[in-house]
Protein backbone atom coordinates (compact mmCIF):
# COMPACT_ATOMS: atom_id res chain seq x y z
CA UNK A 1 0.00 0.00 0.00
CA UNK A 2 1.93 3.56 -1.43
CA UNK A 3 2.35 6.07 1.96
CA UNK A 4 -0.61 8.21 1.24
CA UNK A 5 -3.47 5.36 1.36
CA UNK A 6 -1.05 4.73 4.31
CA UNK A 7 -1.22 8.52 5.88
CA UNK A 8 -4.72 8.53 5.28
CA UNK A 9 -5.78 4.66 7.12
CA UNK A 10 -4.24 5.87 9.81
CA UNK A 11 -3.91 10.03 10.75
CA UNK A 12 -6.59 9.35 13.09
CA UNK A 13 -6.03 10.30 16.97
CA UNK A 14 -4.92 8.12 19.09
CA UNK A 15 -2.66 8.14 22.97
CA UNK A 16 0.67 8.71 23.51
CA UNK A 17 0.76 6.13 25.64
CA UNK A 18 2.63 7.82 28.26
CA UNK A 19 0.62 5.73 30.99
CA UNK A 20 -2.24 3.04 30.14
CA UNK A 21 -4.99 2.83 31.19
CA UNK A 22 -4.83 6.49 29.90
CA UNK A 23 -5.49 9.97 32.07
CA UNK A 24 -9.49 9.71 30.36
CA UNK A 25 -10.32 7.42 31.69
CA UNK A 26 -9.36 7.92 35.40
CA UNK A 27 -12.24 7.86 37.74
CA UNK A 28 -12.99 9.89 40.58
CA UNK A 29 -13.75 7.02 42.83
CA UNK A 30 -9.80 6.73 43.33
CA UNK A 31 -9.01 9.47 46.10
CA UNK A 32 -6.74 10.84 48.56
CA UNK A 33 -7.57 7.39 51.18
CA UNK A 34 -6.80 4.92 48.07
CA UNK A 35 -3.84 7.40 47.56
CA UNK A 36 -2.23 7.14 51.18
CA UNK A 37 -2.92 3.59 51.35
CA UNK A 38 -0.92 2.77 48.01
CA UNK A 39 2.04 5.10 49.52
CA UNK A 40 2.14 3.51 52.83
CA UNK A 41 2.30 0.07 51.18
CA UNK A 42 5.23 0.74 49.14
CA UNK A 43 8.44 -1.14 50.83
CA UNK A 44 11.30 0.50 52.36
CA UNK A 45 13.28 -0.77 49.33
CA UNK A 46 11.27 1.17 47.14
CA UNK A 47 13.08 3.51 44.84
CA UNK A 48 11.35 6.63 43.81
CA UNK A 49 11.30 9.69 41.18
CA UNK A 50 9.80 12.94 41.75
CA UNK A 51 7.89 14.76 39.30
CA UNK A 52 7.16 18.49 39.82
CA UNK A 53 4.62 20.27 38.12
CA UNK A 54 4.69 24.44 38.02
CA UNK A 55 1.44 25.48 36.13
CA UNK A 56 2.83 29.11 35.11
CA UNK A 57 4.45 30.75 32.44
CA UNK A 58 5.45 34.98 31.22
CA UNK A 59 3.26 34.29 28.46
CA UNK A 60 1.01 31.68 27.39
CA UNK A 61 2.29 29.76 23.77
CA UNK A 62 -1.27 29.74 21.54
CA UNK A 63 0.04 25.97 20.42
CA UNK A 64 0.80 24.59 24.17
CA UNK A 65 -1.13 21.74 25.35
CA UNK A 66 0.03 21.60 29.08
CA UNK A 67 -1.57 22.92 32.07
CA UNK A 68 -0.63 25.75 33.06
CA UNK A 69 -1.56 29.48 32.07
CA UNK A 70 0.13 32.71 32.58
CA UNK A 71 1.52 35.09 35.77
CA UNK A 72 3.09 38.45 35.44
CA UNK A 73 3.67 38.70 39.50
CA UNK A 74 5.61 36.95 42.30
CA UNK A 75 2.81 36.29 45.03
CA UNK A 76 1.03 33.38 43.54
CA UNK A 77 4.85 31.71 42.68
CA UNK A 78 5.12 32.29 46.31
CA UNK A 79 1.95 30.60 47.44
CA UNK A 80 2.41 27.85 44.97
CA UNK A 81 5.58 26.91 46.16
CA UNK A 82 4.32 27.08 49.63
CA UNK A 83 1.62 24.31 48.90
CA UNK A 84 4.58 22.34 46.05
CA UNK A 85 6.85 22.06 49.97
CA UNK A 86 3.53 21.15 51.79
CA UNK A 87 2.79 18.49 49.34
CA UNK A 88 5.80 16.66 49.69
CA UNK A 89 5.94 16.53 53.27
CA UNK A 90 2.33 14.55 52.89
CA UNK A 91 3.60 12.38 50.36
CA UNK A 92 6.60 11.69 52.71
CA UNK A 93 4.15 11.17 55.70
CA UNK A 94 1.67 8.75 54.09
CA UNK A 95 5.08 6.81 52.63
CA UNK A 96 6.12 6.69 56.37
CA UNK A 97 9.31 5.69 55.68
CA UNK A 98 11.87 7.42 54.16
CA UNK A 99 12.84 6.60 50.71
CA UNK A 100 15.56 6.71 48.40
CA UNK A 101 14.86 9.30 45.24
CA UNK A 102 16.75 8.55 41.96
CA UNK A 103 15.31 10.98 39.33
CA UNK A 104 13.90 14.46 39.83
CA UNK A 105 11.91 16.23 37.19
CA UNK A 106 10.99 19.86 36.82
CA UNK A 107 8.53 20.52 34.44
CA UNK A 108 5.13 22.81 33.81
CA UNK A 109 5.21 25.62 32.73
CA UNK A 110 8.08 26.79 32.98
CA UNK A 111 9.09 25.49 36.79
CA UNK A 112 12.20 28.03 36.17
CA UNK A 113 9.54 30.69 36.71
CA UNK A 114 9.82 29.70 40.09
CA UNK A 115 11.72 32.86 42.56
CA UNK A 116 15.25 31.27 42.87
CA UNK A 117 14.44 31.13 47.23
CA UNK A 118 11.65 29.23 46.12
CA UNK A 119 13.67 26.45 44.10
CA UNK A 120 15.83 26.37 46.84
CA UNK A 121 13.47 25.85 49.30
CA UNK A 122 11.47 23.08 47.39
CA UNK A 123 14.99 21.19 46.69
CA UNK A 124 15.84 21.29 50.64
CA UNK A 125 12.21 20.29 51.32
CA UNK A 126 12.81 17.16 49.09
CA UNK A 127 16.08 16.61 50.69
CA UNK A 128 14.68 16.41 54.53
CA UNK A 129 11.85 14.38 53.66
CA UNK A 130 13.87 11.59 51.08
CA UNK A 131 17.12 10.34 50.85
CA UNK A 132 18.40 11.57 47.11
CA UNK A 133 20.50 9.07 45.67
CA UNK A 134 24.23 10.47 45.28
CA UNK A 135 24.22 9.48 41.48
CA UNK A 136 20.10 11.18 41.06
CA UNK A 137 19.45 13.09 37.67
CA UNK A 138 17.93 15.98 38.13
CA UNK A 139 16.34 17.63 35.00
CA UNK A 140 13.99 20.65 34.98
CA UNK A 141 12.21 22.39 31.84
CA UNK A 142 13.54 25.48 31.01
CA UNK A 143 12.25 28.59 28.72
CA UNK A 144 15.38 30.09 26.91
CA UNK A 145 13.83 33.39 26.63
CA UNK A 146 13.58 34.32 30.13
CA UNK A 147 16.56 32.42 32.73
CA UNK A 148 17.75 35.78 34.81
CA UNK A 149 21.53 34.97 36.76
CA UNK A 150 19.50 34.68 39.92
CA UNK A 151 17.21 31.47 38.63
CA UNK A 152 20.88 29.98 37.09
CA UNK A 153 22.36 30.41 40.63
CA UNK A 154 19.82 28.47 42.05
CA UNK A 155 19.43 25.64 39.20
CA UNK A 156 22.93 25.57 40.07
CA UNK A 157 22.58 24.99 43.97
CA UNK A 158 19.74 22.80 43.47
CA UNK A 159 22.56 20.37 41.72
CA UNK A 160 20.50 20.22 37.98
CA UNK A 161 22.04 17.80 35.73
CA UNK A 162 19.99 17.68 32.37
CA UNK A 163 17.78 20.84 31.23
CA UNK A 164 15.27 20.62 28.20
CA UNK A 165 14.91 23.71 26.46
CA UNK A 166 12.38 24.57 24.23
CA UNK A 167 12.71 25.33 20.63
CA UNK A 168 9.73 24.60 18.25
CA UNK A 169 10.78 25.91 15.25
CA UNK A 170 13.06 29.32 14.43
CA UNK A 171 11.47 30.62 11.72
CA UNK A 172 9.77 34.03 11.90
CA UNK A 173 6.22 33.55 10.87
CA UNK A 174 6.03 30.31 12.71
CA UNK A 175 7.08 32.06 16.05
CA UNK A 176 4.64 34.99 15.20
CA UNK A 177 1.89 32.48 14.80
CA UNK A 178 2.45 29.97 18.02
CA UNK A 179 2.73 33.92 20.17
CA UNK A 180 6.92 32.56 20.98
CA UNK A 181 9.50 34.87 19.86
CA UNK A 182 12.66 33.19 20.46
CA UNK A 183 16.32 33.87 18.94
CA UNK A 184 18.49 30.89 18.05
CA UNK A 185 21.45 33.49 19.77
CA UNK A 186 18.58 33.43 23.18
CA UNK A 187 18.45 29.55 22.58
CA UNK A 188 23.01 29.42 22.21
CA UNK A 189 23.44 31.90 25.25
CA UNK A 190 21.10 29.82 27.65
CA UNK A 191 22.68 26.67 26.82
CA UNK A 192 26.42 27.59 27.07
CA UNK A 193 25.19 29.43 30.56
CA UNK A 194 23.58 26.03 31.62
CA UNK A 195 26.89 24.01 30.39
CA UNK A 196 28.55 27.01 32.23
CA UNK A 197 27.02 25.81 35.82
CA UNK A 198 27.98 22.22 35.22
CA UNK A 199 24.49 20.97 33.81
CA UNK A 200 25.91 18.07 31.67
CA UNK A 201 23.06 17.14 29.49
CA UNK A 202 21.07 19.35 27.45
CA UNK A 203 18.02 18.30 25.61
CA UNK A 204 16.21 20.15 23.01
CA UNK A 205 12.63 20.26 22.36
CA UNK A 206 11.39 20.68 18.84
CA UNK A 207 7.80 20.27 16.81
CA UNK A 208 6.43 19.41 13.72
CA UNK A 209 3.13 20.26 12.39
CA UNK A 210 3.13 23.54 13.48
CA UNK A 211 1.74 26.89 11.35
CA UNK A 212 3.05 28.03 8.70
CA UNK A 213 6.01 25.12 8.84
CA UNK A 214 7.66 24.74 5.71
CA UNK A 215 10.57 21.70 4.68
CA UNK A 216 13.14 24.33 4.20
CA UNK A 217 12.44 26.24 7.60
CA UNK A 218 12.47 22.95 9.57
CA UNK A 219 15.99 21.83 7.72
CA UNK A 220 16.86 25.22 8.59
CA UNK A 221 16.05 24.93 12.61
CA UNK A 222 17.44 21.43 12.58
CA UNK A 223 20.54 22.90 11.22
CA UNK A 224 20.76 25.15 13.79
CA UNK A 225 19.66 23.51 16.72
CA UNK A 226 22.10 21.04 15.90
CA UNK A 227 25.02 23.61 16.26
CA UNK A 228 24.42 23.35 19.82
CA UNK A 229 25.67 19.72 19.96
CA UNK A 230 22.64 18.66 22.23
CA UNK A 231 22.72 15.32 23.99
CA UNK A 232 19.20 14.72 23.41
CA UNK A 233 16.57 16.26 21.45
CA UNK A 234 12.48 15.03 21.01
CA UNK A 235 10.73 15.89 18.07
CA UNK A 236 6.76 16.19 18.84
CA UNK A 237 3.76 16.53 16.14
CA UNK A 238 1.85 19.69 16.92
CA UNK A 239 -1.72 18.31 18.58
CA UNK A 240 -4.08 20.96 17.24
CA UNK A 241 -7.21 20.71 19.91
CA UNK A 242 -8.90 23.61 20.46
CA UNK A 243 -11.88 22.93 21.86
CA UNK A 244 -9.52 21.23 25.04
CA UNK A 245 -7.35 24.28 24.92
CA UNK A 246 -9.16 27.06 23.46
CA UNK A 247 -6.14 29.76 23.30
CA UNK A 248 -5.09 26.97 20.38
CA UNK A 249 -8.11 28.75 18.43
CA UNK A 250 -6.23 31.56 17.48
CA UNK A 251 -4.06 29.67 15.11
CA UNK A 252 -5.73 29.59 11.85
CA UNK A 253 -6.47 26.30 11.06
CA UNK A 254 -5.69 27.21 6.77
CA UNK A 255 -1.76 27.66 8.32
CA UNK A 256 -1.54 24.22 9.42
CA UNK A 257 0.22 21.14 7.02
CA UNK A 258 -2.19 18.18 6.42
CA UNK A 259 -1.34 15.17 6.89
CA UNK A 260 1.19 14.50 4.14
CA UNK A 261 3.13 17.62 4.91
CA UNK A 262 2.93 16.60 8.66
CA UNK A 263 4.22 13.28 7.76
CA UNK A 264 6.98 14.85 5.14
CA UNK A 265 8.43 17.23 8.33
CA UNK A 266 8.67 14.35 10.56
CA UNK A 267 10.83 12.35 7.76
CA UNK A 268 12.82 15.64 7.30
CA UNK A 269 13.49 16.26 11.23
CA UNK A 270 14.59 12.21 11.27
CA UNK A 271 17.02 13.11 8.54
CA UNK A 272 18.80 15.47 9.37
CA UNK A 273 19.10 14.39 12.99
CA UNK A 274 20.76 10.54 11.91
CA UNK A 275 22.25 12.61 9.87
CA UNK A 276 24.44 14.71 12.54
CA UNK A 277 24.95 11.40 14.51
CA UNK A 278 21.78 10.54 17.37
CA UNK A 279 20.65 7.52 17.24
CA UNK A 280 16.60 7.05 17.17
CA UNK A 281 15.11 6.43 20.25
CA UNK A 282 11.34 4.85 20.14
CA UNK A 283 8.98 7.29 18.41
CA UNK A 284 10.25 10.75 18.66
CA UNK A 285 13.13 10.86 20.55
CA UNK A 286 16.69 10.81 19.75
CA UNK A 287 20.23 10.90 21.59
CA UNK A 288 23.98 10.61 21.74
CA UNK A 289 25.28 6.89 21.30
CA UNK A 290 26.54 7.23 24.59
CA UNK A 291 23.72 9.39 26.46
CA UNK A 292 22.07 7.13 28.99
CA UNK A 293 19.02 6.90 27.09
CA UNK A 294 20.85 5.31 24.14
CA UNK A 295 22.51 2.81 26.49
CA UNK A 296 19.04 2.00 27.72
CA UNK A 297 17.64 1.41 23.93
CA UNK A 298 20.44 -0.67 23.81
CA UNK A 299 20.07 -2.30 26.32
CA UNK A 300 16.20 -3.13 27.05
CA UNK A 301 15.74 -0.76 29.59
CA UNK A 302 13.81 2.33 28.06
CA UNK A 303 10.70 3.50 29.34
CA UNK A 304 7.74 5.55 29.08
CA UNK A 305 6.18 7.91 30.99
CA UNK A 306 3.99 11.20 31.18
CA UNK A 307 7.74 12.68 30.66
CA UNK A 308 8.17 10.75 27.54
CA UNK A 309 11.01 8.37 27.30
CA UNK A 310 12.81 7.57 30.06
CA UNK A 311 16.14 5.66 31.49
CA UNK A 312 14.28 5.90 34.81
CA UNK A 313 13.67 2.41 36.17
CA UNK A 314 12.62 3.58 39.86
CA UNK A 315 9.47 1.35 41.88
CA UNK A 316 7.45 4.38 41.76
CA UNK A 317 6.79 7.75 40.33
CA UNK A 318 5.10 10.49 42.99
CA UNK A 319 3.54 13.27 40.89
CA UNK A 320 3.49 16.51 42.80
CA UNK A 321 1.80 19.94 42.00
CA UNK A 322 -1.57 21.03 40.55
CA UNK A 323 -2.40 18.16 37.84
CA UNK A 324 0.68 15.68 38.47
CA UNK A 325 0.54 12.27 37.97
CA UNK A 326 1.47 9.62 39.61
CA UNK A 327 2.37 5.99 38.76
CA UNK A 328 2.50 3.60 41.59
CA UNK A 329 2.63 -0.35 42.06
CA UNK A 330 -1.28 -0.54 42.05
CA UNK A 331 -2.13 2.12 39.75
CA UNK A 332 -1.96 5.64 38.62
CA UNK A 333 -3.28 8.71 40.55
CA UNK A 334 -3.84 12.32 39.40
CA UNK A 335 -3.89 15.60 41.91
CA UNK A 336 -6.60 18.35 41.18
CA UNK A 337 -5.86 19.82 37.51
CA UNK A 338 -6.73 23.64 38.69
CA UNK A 339 -4.39 24.84 41.00
CA UNK A 340 -7.08 27.35 43.48
CA UNK A 341 -8.49 23.08 44.45
CA UNK A 342 -4.71 21.69 44.52
CA UNK A 343 -3.64 24.12 47.32
CA UNK A 344 -7.18 24.14 49.03
CA UNK A 345 -6.30 20.22 49.52
CA UNK A 346 -3.09 20.72 50.58
CA UNK A 347 -3.81 23.54 53.11
CA UNK A 348 -6.35 21.33 54.39
CA UNK A 349 -3.95 18.82 55.13
CA UNK A 350 -4.97 16.34 52.43
CA UNK A 351 -3.52 14.50 49.20
CA UNK A 352 -4.86 16.72 46.09
CA UNK A 353 -6.03 13.62 44.47
CA UNK A 354 -9.06 14.00 42.27
CA UNK A 355 -9.31 10.65 40.09
CA UNK A 356 -7.25 7.91 39.33
CA UNK A 357 -7.11 4.52 38.32
CA UNK A 358 -6.44 0.87 39.95
CA UNK A 359 -4.85 -1.42 37.60
CA UNK A 360 -6.15 -4.89 37.13
CA UNK A 361 -4.65 -7.93 36.04
CA UNK A 362 -5.19 -7.14 31.90
CA UNK A 363 -3.72 -3.75 32.48
CA UNK A 364 -0.56 -4.55 33.24
CA UNK A 365 -0.45 -7.25 30.62
CA UNK A 366 -1.49 -4.53 28.10
CA UNK A 367 0.44 -1.75 29.56
CA UNK A 368 3.56 -3.85 29.83
CA UNK A 369 2.79 -4.79 25.78
CA UNK A 370 2.22 -1.40 24.77
CA UNK A 371 5.16 -0.28 26.60
CA UNK A 372 7.67 -2.84 24.82
CA UNK A 373 5.88 -1.91 21.20
CA UNK A 374 6.54 2.07 22.05
CA UNK A 375 10.12 1.92 23.31
CA UNK A 376 11.43 -1.46 21.84
CA UNK A 377 9.44 -1.49 18.40
CA UNK A 378 9.12 -5.37 18.85
CA UNK A 379 7.42 -7.77 20.98
CA UNK A 380 6.93 -11.68 21.75
CA UNK A 381 3.55 -11.79 22.53
CA UNK A 382 3.64 -15.30 24.15
CA UNK A 383 6.33 -14.64 26.38
CA UNK A 384 4.89 -11.59 27.29
CA UNK A 385 1.57 -13.70 28.06
CA UNK A 386 3.70 -16.68 30.32
CA UNK A 387 5.77 -14.02 32.22
CA UNK A 388 2.28 -12.54 33.27
CA UNK A 389 0.36 -15.88 34.18
CA UNK A 390 -2.00 -14.95 31.63
CA UNK A 391 -3.99 -17.34 29.49
CA UNK A 392 -3.25 -18.38 26.03
CA UNK A 393 -6.16 -16.60 24.98
CA UNK A 394 -5.54 -13.25 26.94
CA UNK A 395 -4.55 -10.84 23.90
CA UNK A 396 -6.61 -13.23 21.11
CA UNK A 397 -8.46 -9.49 20.51
CA UNK A 398 -5.26 -7.71 19.13
CA UNK A 399 -4.52 -10.93 16.74
CA UNK A 400 -6.53 -9.06 14.10
CA UNK A 401 -5.56 -6.03 14.15
CA UNK A 402 -1.68 -7.01 14.37
CA UNK A 403 -2.61 -9.53 11.25
CA UNK A 404 -3.96 -6.28 9.16
CA UNK A 405 -0.98 -3.87 10.20
CA UNK A 406 1.20 -6.91 8.37
CA UNK A 407 -0.59 -7.05 5.63
CA UNK A 408 0.29 -3.42 5.24
CA UNK A 409 3.88 -4.07 6.24
CA UNK A 410 3.67 -1.76 9.32
CA UNK A 411 5.01 -4.59 11.29
CA UNK A 412 5.65 -8.12 10.74
CA UNK A 413 3.90 -10.64 12.74
CA UNK A 414 3.98 -14.39 12.72
CA UNK A 415 1.17 -15.22 15.27
CA UNK A 416 3.44 -14.57 17.83
CA UNK A 417 6.08 -11.92 17.89
CA UNK A 418 5.67 -8.82 15.98
CA UNK A 419 8.19 -5.75 15.26
CA UNK A 420 8.04 -2.35 13.39
CA UNK A 421 10.08 -1.82 10.48
CA UNK A 422 11.76 1.13 10.55
CA UNK A 423 10.13 2.70 7.84
CA UNK A 424 6.93 1.88 9.68
CA UNK A 425 8.56 4.35 12.54
CA UNK A 426 6.11 6.66 12.37
CA UNK A 427 2.78 4.33 12.89
CA UNK A 428 4.34 3.53 16.23
CA UNK A 429 1.24 4.55 18.22
CA UNK A 430 -0.99 3.38 15.84
CA UNK A 431 0.51 -0.29 16.34
CA UNK A 432 0.01 0.24 19.92
CA UNK A 433 -3.87 1.46 20.19
CA UNK A 434 -4.04 -2.27 18.62
CA UNK A 435 -3.72 -3.16 22.46
CA UNK A 436 -5.88 -0.96 23.65
CA UNK A 437 -8.96 -1.57 24.78
CA UNK A 438 -10.24 1.95 26.38
CA UNK A 439 -9.77 3.14 23.14
CA UNK A 440 -12.83 4.90 22.02
CA UNK A 441 -13.95 5.18 17.91
CA UNK A 442 -13.23 8.79 18.19
CA UNK A 443 -11.11 9.80 21.04
CA UNK A 444 -11.19 13.76 19.74
CA UNK A 445 -8.87 14.56 22.86
CA UNK A 446 -5.80 13.22 21.42
CA UNK A 447 -3.35 13.76 19.06
CA UNK A 448 -3.27 13.00 15.72
CA UNK A 449 -1.15 9.51 15.51
CA UNK A 450 1.23 11.07 12.53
Amino acid sequence: MDIDTLIARYDRRVPRYTSYPTAPHFSDGIGAETAAAWLAALPGTASLSLYLHVPFCRTLCRFCGCHTSAVNTEAPLVTYAAALRTEIALAAQAIGKRLTVRQIHWGGGTPSILPAAELRAISDTIRRCFTLAPDAEIAIEIDPRRLPPDRLAALRDIGVTRASLGVQDFAPQVQETIGRRQSFAETAACAEALRGIGVGSINLDLVYGLPHQTDDGLRATLRQALTLAPERIAVFGYAHVPWMQRHQALIPEASLPDARARFRLREIAETEIAAAGYGAIGLDHFAKPGDGLARAAASGRLHRNFQGYTDDDADALIGLGASAISSLPQGYLQNAPRVPAYRAAVAAGRLPIARGVALDADDRLRRAAIEQVMCALRLDVDALLAAHGAAPEALDDVRPALAELATLGLVTWDGSRLAVPRAARPFLRAVAAAFDRYLEPAPARHAPAI
